[in-house]
């Protein structure tokens, strides 16, 4: 099977090929609640494996210290075209490896070693990235963070405390203030960072590579017209290969391009490149503000029928694409849901939720998404389904019960055969 569709790979490594094969056959065949992850079209998958993997262009269009530059140059400024008009900024620089060296070019254009930055604690939804002590941002920088409100009210546990926000931020005076995360399933709000920022004299960043797909689709408000910086992955929610971007206001255009070049990378990888130019292309249609609108309705749909079923949801439920479910009260930890899920064909991830008493590698919550499933067309009306599958996982891993869970997992290979996945090669 896999010959047929990698024909020079399984001749040349059979090996590799029957791993590939056999990755694409999983992802077909499960639910993918990792709101990280998503499936990108068979356009991208082509771009991403063109004979753009060929060329060195160390430099920026017009500006190579290679020649031969005169494709690689019209298919980079076609995707910084792209992005420029689909998220309504000055400049954009679309080189970032991924979203952590993107966030670093950030402290190399605006901090040096020793300099204050501020970003949300991990442990409360943040990112590594964000002056995390672990972290090369926080070994670098001194990094201050700040959490989310603990409160009886599950409509304001687990939300951002702006109040707090801006007396740590006027207290620190960092030099840079990060706002977005990987957990956190409300709205951000852009205006009020920016007023903080400013009263702050601090350099504002949104990190949005959870939202961006969102954000381009007109499902979650846009930074571009608060902050100085956006920094963002393009797989996720924007459906592009995994890459990242920089985009900024003109006066910092300079700044911003320096860092990731000759800053922090050496030459672009093109064939990128060319992925995230067909991914924008692709956000710029009317399907796909159709598509983020549903993976918003999707999570929120899911979000109710998990409510229904007795789950614990930080801040009561969400506004974008993520779920974030304390298991506490189901007494099952964690990484024992998760793994349960995983056989029970669900996948998801293990997490930290909010002031959580378990240790990182072990935590108390699972994080979940819709950006996957509704790629492949799911609705509302499935996810009633989606809510029983997980809580009859979480009940089976409780119980120890594996031959629920093979249930579970002919039931999800079923649903998951009538709705294809886009780009995989798979009848």
């Amino acid at each position: 099977m896999s010959a047929s569709r990698h024909p020079a790979l399984s001749a040349t490594d059979p090996e590799l090929a029957s791993y590939v094969a056999a990755e694409e056959v999983l992802q077909a065949e499960t639910l993918r609640l990792i709101p990280s992850e998503n499936y990108v079209s068979a356009a991208v998958l082509e771009a991403s494996g063109t004979v753009l993997q060929n060329k060195y262009s160390e430099g920026y269009p017009g500006r190579r210290y290679y020649e031969g530059q005169q494709n690689i140059d019209r298919v980079e400024a076609l995707a910084i075209e792209r992005a420029k008009g689909l998220f309504g900024v000055d400049h954009a620089n679309v080189q970032p490896y991924s979203g952590s060296p993107a966030n670093l070019a950030v402290y190399l254009a605006f901090a040096k070693p020793g300099d204050t930055v501020m970003g949300m604690a991990l442990p409360m939804g943040g990112h590594l990235t964000h002056g995390w002590g672990v972290s090369a941002t926080g070994s670098w920088f001194r990094g201050v963070q700040y959490g989310v409100r603990a409160t009886a009210d599950p409509e304001t546990n687990g939300l951002i405390d702006y109040d707090a926000v801006r007396d740590l931020a006027l207290a620190e005076r960092p030099k840079v203030i990060f706002c977005g995360g990987t957990a956190l399933p409300r709205t951000i709000d852009f205006a009020a960072f920016a007023e903080i920022a400013r009263e702050a004299g601090s350099v504002l960043v949104a990190d949005v590579a959870h939202i961006a797909g969102l954000i381009a689709g007109g499902a979650h408000p846009s930074p571009a017209d608060h902050v100085d910086v956006i920094s963002t992955t393009t797989h996720k929610t924007l459906r592009g290969p995994r890459g990242a971007m920089l985009m900024c206001r003109e006066e910092h255009a300079k700044a911003i391009d320096k860092a990731v070049f000759p800053g922090l990378q050496g030459g672009p990888h093109n064939q990128t490149t060319a992925g995230i130019a067909v991914a924008l292309h692709e956000a710029a249609q009317p399907s796909f503000v159709r598509y983020a609108h549903a993976v918003v309705a999707n999570a929120k749909a899911l979000a109710a029928a998990l409510l229904e079923r007795g789950f614990d949801l930080v801040s009561g439920g969400t506004d974008n694409h993520l779920i974030l479910i304390d298991l506490t009260g189901k007494g099952v930890p964690g990484k024992v849901a998760a793994k349960a899920l995983d056989r029970a064909g669900i996948v998801v991830n293990y997490n930290t939720v909010p002031f959580d008493p378990r240790k990182p590698f072990d935590p108390s919550g699972v994080r979940i998404g819709t950006p996957s499933l509704t790629s492949r067309g799911l609705t509302t009306e499935h996810m009633s389904v989606v809510a029983d599958w997980i809580a009859r996982s979480v009940d089976a891993a409780a119980k120890g019960d594996e031959q629920a869970l093979a249930v579970i997992r002919s039931e999800v290979a079923d649903l998951m055969a009538a709705f294809p996945a886009p780009g995989l090669p798979l009848s």
